[in-house]
């Protein structure tokens, strides 16, 4: 190769890794963190929600095997969950346990289930400990 090739690739590779950089950042800063009271005006939205888990439960009988984390006021009167459906339990342990009485933040896509927001925890990573 010549220097001049040289010189091209490495300034494309240069191009290349900071588009790489701004995109990721772009992501980042762009992700909403909400609480959980917020989220219902978030629906269909990438975000962040905040909050006490103060009910957790793992319905094992039922289809799915759920575990239900309910932020800041308990079931039956919840206003964000986030769920973790039996075929992704596996990865978390026993959430139930491991959240309960905690301040989390769950990142996802925010559903509505019966009409309450909720997120769809596939993986550990999207719940983070406050």
């Amino acid at each position: 190769m010549t220097r001049t090739s040289l010189t091209r690739r490495f300034a494309l590779t240069v191009l290349l890794l900071c588009c790489l950089g701004v995109a990721g950042a772009t992501d980042n800063a762009t992700e909403k963190k909400l609480s959980a009271w917020e989220a219902k005006e978030h629906v269909g939205e990438f975000a962040t929600v905040c909050g006490e888990v103060v009910t957790a439960h793992y319905a094992s009988t039922t289809n799915g095997e759920p575990t239900f984390l309910n932020l800041d006021k308990p079931y039956p009167e919840q206003i964000f969950t986030v769920v973790i459906w039996g075929s992704d339990r596996s990865k978390f342990g026993k959430p139930e346990e491991e959240y309960k009485g905690k301040h989390i933040c769950a990142s996802g896509k925010i559903t509505a289930y019966a009409g309450l927001p909720e997120i769809v925890a596939k993986d550990p990573k999207q719940i983070k400990l406050q």
